[in-house]
């Protein structure tokens, strides 16, 4: 092979890892909007050198925003791309925030959130996470039953149903994806409305409640969604969701 093909080669395949870096990067969320990092515009620039080296950098609406979710981002967006068959190395930095230094510190040495914010920080992150994929349940539960009611099926059947009696779809496979997640019943013959809590399905009486309190975690979280995505837009104008090398 000559020089110039090995070059070519090299790059080519520096090029396919780094796809497979973003796809990687599309697997994490923000743990709050439940909404991929890619799609939300946070990557403002990945690449892989031809050592298979992953550079990764994140940005985030506003320079105060909370830097336990803020860590879990940048944790998870770290291992989503070490994962990643042909990266040697995981480059991945936080930038123009004002716990920064803290967290690409912190994750870089696998040190965790509380040796990382030694003094200030009384736990890890699980319970906080958890307590977000909860209110992900409870979105995604008020998703699929609106489709099942729009479609025609009677409310007050909701609580009968099964997973295998909801329509086939995104949010459909998202919901069973976050309840896979919490170690939730998930097989097609689980109920479909169940406590993200306990896993119990909710009682025809508790109904009506339930479907109350699905319905405002819906749309908290796409208002919630809505604002961060316009704060970046303002503050970086090139943010568009899109691939940023």
């Amino acid at each position: 092979m000559t020089a110039a093909r090995s070059a070519g080669a090299i790059t080519d395949q520096a090029a396919s890892v780094a796809a497979a870096v973003w796809s990687a990067l599309g697997t994490v969320r923000d743990p709050e909007l439940d909404d991929s990092l890619t799609e939300l515009g946070f990557v403002s620039h990945h690449d892989v050198t031809s050592e298979g080296k992953a550079v990764v950098r994140l940005r985030l609406p506003t320079y105060f925003c909370a830097p336990n979710f803020a860590y879990l981002m940048v944790a998870d967006s770290y291992d989503a791309v070490s994962a990643v068959p042909g990266v040697t190395k995981a480059d991945v930095r936080l930038e123009d925030h004002f716990a920064a230094d803290a967290i690409n510190t912190g994750v870089a040495a696998r040190a965790g959130f509380v040796e990382s914010f030694r003094g200030e920080a009384a736990a890890e992150l699980d319970e906080l996470r958890a307590g977000f994929l909860r209110k992900a349940v409870l979105a995604g539960t008020d998703r699929v039953c609106r489709a099942l009611v729009a479609s025609g099926v009677d409310p007050a059947r909701l609580a009968e149903l099964t997973l295998a009696d909801a329509p086939e779809g995104p949010d459909l496979w998202r919901l069973i994806d976050r309840r896979h997640e919490l170690d939730l019943p998930c097989r097609d013959s689980d109920a479909l409305i169940v406590d993200p809590a306990t896993g119990e399905a909710v009682a025809p009486d508790a109904l009506r409640t339930h479907l109350g309190l699905a319905r405002a975690t819906r749309v908290s979280q796409e208002a919630n969604s809505g604002v961060c995505r316009g704060m970046l837009a303002a503050r970086y104008p090139d943010s568009t969701g899109e691939n940023h090398h």
